[in-house]
């Protein structure tokens, strides 16, 4: 897998892995292509006699070779040469000592802040999911404290969805909780930013807001055994399931919805090329904010069906619904969807372009082949695991999605995808203390 070299025999171009937890070391990653002599004097300062290296990950050209045997050009062995030994060791030391403690303090401060900022979102989602289960346990009894309880919380969730600049999707790793909630506040969570996407007006984000949260209202009336479909449903469940759009609509409006909710509701099933229920709606008699809802409540039906062992990975169900049924789907946004989750949303467990596996932990909408990651990295415990943005490193990508199954038993481990996909959001600079209890209970 990889070789032993002295310390003293690095050169350019050779791709080296640090047997150090990364407070230990100033570099980025404890794998990585020298390519400069700066960081080769960087390691010799570590302490260390020896590190691995790769050979068929190197590559030692022309340009690098003509470093010499102290990871010098000659250029800058001249340059060395002309100060003595006894004056130059100390300065050498005293800088590399400094770059060090400036980056390890950096390091721990970026570490606090990605702390800080999974607490922040893992608070907020728990405040978000009690407020939503108070709603619906209330719909029944009290159909309008229970609307006045949804629209607080959409209002809430958009009071911190509508800034300026970029919103992050995350997924979270902290919670528990059941599926009715999890789907309910994924698909309204996701719907909401679809609709920011779009440029939805405070009325639109308001509709599908409520409706997202609200659109499986109707399965509450109805038997556990028939609140999902499946092949071996008999017609007769498959029918009273199909009925949960029509009761929704009517709990709908015994709450007061407005017609935009309501219609969310009434049209979560419907498909753009008329194949959907109950009224076989084709996209032109779709609302927008209903077919943004029936795309993303099919996209986490399939990664937290009511079946675990049928479930796909989120990349997995992003690349059925394309690749399979996306004449069911308004094209431009099921277009802006993908563009919006990544080509491997979060929750997707990858293989990087230098083999370490990884787990897609938040996405840049602006470069969705570029997301955060958690790295597997057995040198550094998983708490105190840096997320690497691929954004800012030209030389890593991604090379395919995996199925947790196929990960090596330390790395699942490590990374442990959740068999439950639970999303929320954040902007691009990670969120600062906050105030959202108190935007729900106001």
């Amino acid at each position: 897998m990889s070789a032993s070299i002295g310390v003293s025999e690095l050169r350019v171009g050779m791709f080296v892995h640090l047997d150090l937890a990364w407070w230990a070391h100033p570099f980025a990653l404890s794998t990585f292509k020298i390519t400069s002599a700066d960081q080769i004097a960087t390691i010799r300062g570590l302490g260390l006699d020896r590190v691995r290296w790769s050979p068929e990950k190197s590559s030692l050209d022309t340009e690098d070779a003509a470093a010499d045997a102290d990871g010098l050009t000659p250029a800058a062995e001249a340059e060395v040469g002309a100060v003595t030994p006894e004056a130059a060791a100390p300065s050498l030391e005293a800088l590399i000592e400094s770059v060090d403690q400036r980056r390890q303090r950096e390091q721990r401060e970026q570490l606090a802040a990605q702390r800080e900022a999974g607490r922040v979102c893992t608070r907020q989602y728990n405040e978000a999911a009690r407020a939503w289960k108070a709603a619906a346990e209330q719909a029944a009894t009290h159909p309008e404290s229970a609307r006045e309880a949804t629209v607080g919380l959409t209002r809430a969730l958009l009071g911190k969805m509508m800034v300026d600049g970029e919103v992050c999707i995350r997924v979270l790793t902290e919670v528990q909780g059941d599926r009715p909630t999890a789907h309910a506040l994924n698909v309204a969570v996701i719907s909401m930013l679809m609709g920011r996407v779009f440029g939805f007006n405070e009325v639109e984000m308001l509709d599908v807001g409520v409706g997202a949260l609200l659109h499986d209202i109707g399965k509450l009336e109805l038997p556990d055994r028939v609140r999902h479909v499946d092949p071996q449903s008999t017609p007769a469940e498959a029918a009273l399931y199909r009925e949960h759009v029509a009761r929704g609509v009517a709990q709908g409006k015994r709450m007061a919805l407005s017609p935009g909710a309501l219609l969310v509701i009434g049209q979560h099933h419907e498909m753009a090329d008329g194949t959907g229920f109950p009224l076989h709606l084709n996209v032109d008699r779709m609302t927008g904010a209903a077919r943004i809802v029936a795309l993303v409540n099919r996209y986490d039906n399939l990664c937290d069906p009511a079946q675990a062992a049928h479930a796909l990975t989120p990349h997995e169900a992003l690349s059925l619904i394309f690749a399979q049924t996306r004449s069911k789907y308004d094209a431009s946004m099921l277009n802006a969807f993908i563009r919006m989750m990544g080509v491997y949303p979060p929750g997707s467990v990858v293989q990087l372009t230098d083999d370490r596996y990884a787990l897609v932990t938040n996405v840049n909408s602006t470069r969705p082949l570029k997301p955060r990651v958690l790295i597997y990295d057995p040198a550094v415990p998983v708490e105190d695991a840096l997320h690497f943005n691929l954004e800012l490193h030209s030389d890593v990508g991604i090379r395919r999605s995996l199925r947790p199954q196929q990960l090596p038993a330390p790395a699942l481990q490590y990374l442990s995808p959740r068999q439950r996909v639970i999303y929320f959001f954040e902007p691009a600079v990670a969120m600062a203390n906050s105030d959202f209890g108190q935007e729900l209970a106001a």
